[in-house]
């Protein structure tokens, strides 16, 4: 049972008419992203953030297969109870997304390594917290066994050349997991020379 990767997106979020409207897509991860950064303490963020500028795009993005991407941010490991469960909650957001029975031996792992779980933040922290606080962010979330990514982008359908939140990327990936699978075909030729038509890969 596989669950990455797993790449979701949408622009707008919300709904305004149609036969779907008034849903909204992106809440828990939004949400429950704030939710932990605000219940670290100010030494706390300090250490999570990563920068202020978001990037244009997720780092984690099609094709990067089993990439090199060094831990970043705060590491969980000296969390409080109630840090801890905002923690938890995050991580379920997106590990919980498989079938019941499957989404617990996920979460069973993804606690395993908590303490090895790193958060790292991109944006204003002013206002975190605040329900009007409407500031465009990202968040990595990245142990052994996972690694989130939650990014607020630029206008596509919309004309606005700078992130806002009615523009998410989201994925969910297994690090060093070969979860995009391997291009067998690729790996052969890199392997092997076929220049020399005499070359018994050529001659089957």
């Amino acid at each position: 049972m596989v669950m990455t990767p797993d790449f979701r997106g949408s622009e707008p979020i919300f709904a305004e008419f149609g036969k779907h409207v008034g849903t909204r897509v992106f809440q828990e991860e939004e949400a429950n992203g704030q939710a932990f950064m605000a219940a670290l303490a100010p030494e706390q963020q300090q250490q999570a953030v990563m920068g202020t500028e978001l990037p244009r795009e997720i780092v984690t993005g099609a094709q990067l297969d089993n990439l090199d991407l060094d831990y970043a941010g705060m590491r969980c490991d000296g969390l409080a109870q109630q840090q801890r469960e905002h923690l938890l909650a995050l991580l379920e957001t997106y590990a919980g997304r498989v079938r019941p029975g499957q989404a617990e031996i996920r979460m069973e792992d993804v606690k395993r390594h908590l303490s090895d779980t790193w958060f790292g933040w991109i944006g204003d922290v002013t206002n975190i917290g605040d329900p009007k606080d409407r500031n465009p962010f990202y968040y990595r979330l990245h142990s052994p066994v996972i690694l989130v990514e939650f990014d607020h982008m630029p206008g596509i359908v919309w004309d606005n050349a700078n992130p806002t939140r009615d523009h998410i990327h989201a994925i969910v990936r297994t690090p060093n997991g070969n979860d995009y699978g391997r291009d067998l075909l690729r790996q052969h030729y890199a392997m092997h020379d076929h220049s020399d038509p005499h070359t018994h890969h050529r001659r089957g």
